[in-house]
């Protein structure tokens, strides 16, 4: 499939104005795979031709399954593991301390995608059914893809997709084989709540979340625009809060509101928050 460099601009422009995100030159392999589906539905062979139906006002859901086909839902069990256990075994008891009093947690998994990071995480807490008896945690997933919201609604995952990242203990602990597939159990379905949202707009209720993940998001938004999602972000989180990012990502050179946290990669802070943290602990010592 011949990509004109027209028809490339008009596709760039319809993802880039609903999503944020680029279609760069090094992520064009991907353009003939995404669209094929469509491209069979329609009964059209180029992307030429489906600009040429997408010109047509009435074509509105054919660009929504456009921009649905070009979003990457790449996503698994604990992707990089070694920061999930720093959350479980540095930022959680972190937190536990300082929320004692009201014995609730609140988390934003942001472009959670079908769903496995914020069912990672409430793993967590139930694998630790001693520390975190009483209190009340709430992890939402948002994702601007409807699709990726359906399946993430369900908790029903495939032979693969249940294999990528956890035990055999876990599968068999926190998922039951069903007709269509091995479906998350009622402890992790009632932390976890989905809900389709676009990174661009106001951050989801109820806000001041304890630990917004956003991972694995940022690489594909462009300089201005991941500066201001880091704003939106800035704008949900506790003062105390943290935020984590994917393994390829940073906030260094790309905004003031966030600095590298102490307890290793991929985990940050609000620049005041840090900044306060260091001076109690200048204080005390």
């Amino acid at each position: 499939m011949a990509l004109t460099d027209a028809s490339h601009r008009i596709i760039a422009d319809l993802l880039a104005s609903r999503t944020g995100q680029e279609l760069t030159a090094s992520r064009l392999w991907r353009v003939p795979s995404a669209l094929a589906a469509i491209f069979r539905e329609r009964g059209i062979s180029n992307v030429d031709q489906l600009v040429c139906l997408l010109a047509d006002p009435r074509e509105s859901r054919l660009a929504n399954e456009v921009v649905e086909a070009l979003l990457n839902n790449e996503t698994y069990f604990f992707r990089d593991h070694a920061y999930f256990a720093t959350l479980a075994n540095h930022v959680l008891p972190e937190l536990a301390h300082a929320r004692a009093a009201t014995r609730r947690l609140s988390i934003w998994s942001a472009g959670c995608s079908t769903g496995q990071e914020a069912l990672s995480l409430a793993m967590i807490f139930a694998e630790q059914p001693a520390r975190w008896s009483g209190w009340t945690i709430e992890i939402l997933g948002t994702d601007i893809s409807n699709k990726a919201i359906t399946a993430a609604r369900s908790g029903v995952y495939t032979q693969f997709e249940i294999q990528r990242g956890i035990s055999v203990a876990q599968m068999l602990n926190f998922f039951s084989e069903t007709a269509g597939g091995w479906q998350a159990c009622a402890r992790l379905r009632g932390m976890t709540k989905f809900h389709q949202h676009n990174i661009l707009d106001a951050p989801p209720p109820p806000g001041n979340f304890d630990i917004i993940l956003c991972r694995n998001l940022l690489l594909y938004l462009d300089t201005g625009t991941r500066r201001r999602v880091f704003d939106r972000l800035a704008s949900a989180l506790a003062a105390d809060g943290w935020l984590m990012l994917g393994a390829g990502e940073t906030v260094v050179g790309q905004t003031e509101r966030f600095e590298p946290a102490a307890c290793g990669s991929a985990l940050y802070r609000a620049v005041q928050s840090a900044r306060g943290a260091m001076g109690r602990r200048a204080t005390v010592g």
